[in-house]
């Protein structure tokens, strides 16, 4: 099953806005199409209110989650350039956490890439580096960054 071509047009919206292409981390429409065709992943919008986006309404933001037994996976979090620092992203964050908890997950985790701009936010919501993966992510002239695998406990 996936989302709603709205919901998969509203993410691309969003994803287009708020990831450096210089860092090459956005997925394109094919990709966020097949995972969630897998059936573990779902996406999760914010509109510019803080609230679910009204049907036709644009995204602010969004999460792409991919849930495994009793652990949740943020593959993709992001809030469109124009609606950040506005606690979007800090409510965004409160509904993954909500649902991770609802579903019966008893941590949610994530990868970044070092240096990116979100970590302050996940580090406020008790996320904690647990791993790092050396020269990981390759930035598109050629620089070698870590990935920092970090898990924050729903317990």
């Amino acid at each position: 099953m996936t989302a709603p071509t709205d919901d998969i047009d509203r993410i691309m919206a969003v994803m287009q806005t708020a990831f450096d292409p210089a860092y090459g981390e956005a997925w394109n429409r094919r990709q966020l199409e097949d995972a969630l065709l897998l059936g573990r992943c779902r996406t999760l919008l914010i509109g510019p209110d803080g609230a679910m986006p009204p049907e036709g309404g644009p995204a602010a933001g969004f999460a792409l989650l991919r849930t495994t037994l009793d652990e949740e996976e943020l593959l993709l979090f992001a809030v469109d350039p124009r609606w950040r620092r506005r606690g979007l992203g800090a409510a965004l964050l409160d509904q993954v956490i909500a649902t991770a908890r609802a579903g019966g997950c008893s941590r949610i985790m994530l990868e970044m890439r070092e240096g990116n701009s979100a970590e302050g936010l996940y580090r406020a919501f008790a996320f904690l580096p647990m791993g790092r993966r050396p020269k990981y992510y390759r930035t598109l002239d050629g620089q070698l960054l870590d990935a920092i695998t970090c898990a924050c406990s729903l317990a």
